[in-house]
């Protein structure tokens, strides 16, 4: 299962955003073949809050997730509050029959999505975006020394 590429949507009065065709193909055939966690239903993922944004996880890839947090003896308050952002505000997606999911008042509030959302894709996740919010993240500032990192990561990008 592979994501990539930006895709500007619309949300409707309802706050349905219709995701990219070729992300619900992927969502699909993976959740179909896994059969991990007892998925709920072919196509379903999950979405929840981080850095400003929904970020959508196979239902496989968030079972595990889930469980690593389980196996934590004594978490820190921090990893406390980071779990609370992130397995709390989780709500499990299942594209209806027009490729739409509903996102919560919840989730739109904490992404400041209003009419607009741009969704993109990451590898193995996808993340929806608040255009102007999304801009912002990737100013230059906060992609300066981003090659030297990568490459101390053993990721050679030069362009």
């Amino acid at each position: 299962m592979i994501f990539r590429g930006r895709f500007a949507r619309s949300l409707d009065p309802k706050g349905r955003l219709m995701l990219p065709p070729e992300f619900r193909d992927a969502m699909s055939g993976k959740a179909a073949s896994d059969g991990g966690g007892s998925c709920p239903a072919p196509g379903t993922f999950v979405l929840t809050t981080y850095d400003g944004c929904l970020v959508a996880f196979s239902w496989h890839d968030w079972v595990e997730l889930e469980e690593k947090f389980m196996r934590l003896p004594n978490p820190s308050p921090k990893v406390r509050a980071f779990r609370r952002l992130v397995i709390g505000g989780a709500e499990t997606h299942t594209p209806d029959a027009h490729g739409r999911i509903l996102l919560s008042p919840d989730h739109r509030a904490y992404a400041g999505l209003d009419r607009e959302a741009t969704v993109l894709g990451l590898v193995d996740r996808f993340e929806i975006w608040n255009p102007a919010a999304l801009r912002a993240s990737m100013s230059s500032e906060n992609l300066e020394g981003v090659t030297e990192e990568l490459a101390a990561s053993g990721i050679d990008f030069s362009l």
